[in-house]
């Protein structure tokens, strides 16, 4: 058995669970025992024969290696990281962030 890491973000889906276990020789087979076991979650990460998040095995990205044949040994970490968007330089407060700021005369030379 593999032991896959949830984010908090697909951790409704995982029931709460931070880590799962699913089994598997390639991603492929590792997401497809995870989606027969925990088809919400199944359908996040693995949908129409493609992989939704990120997925790191043993700590690298499975897009530099072989995708969704990228092998998993026994025992491997596997770490799923959907994609995340989004962002404001404006704090939740209304008040400008620093960034938002144009900087003072005295920071520039003269």
């Amino acid at each position: 058995m593999t032991t896959v890491r949830i984010p908090p973000v697909l951790r409704a889906e995982s029931g709460g669970a931070r880590e799962v276990h699913a089994s598997g020789t390639t991603v492929r087979e590792l997401l497809e025992d995870l989606g027969s076991r925990l088809p919400a979650l199944g359908t996040k990460v693995y949908a129409e024969g493609e992989i939704q998040p990120f997925v790191y095995v043993d700590g690298e990205d499975v897009r530099t290696r072989d995708g969704l044949e990228t092998p998993v040994r026994e025992g491997a970490s596997v770490i799923l990281l959907p994609a995340m968007a989004g962002g404001s330089i404006t704090p939740p407060t209304g008040g400008r962030s620093r960034a938002a700021q144009p900087p003072s005369a005295t920071a520039w030379p003269r």
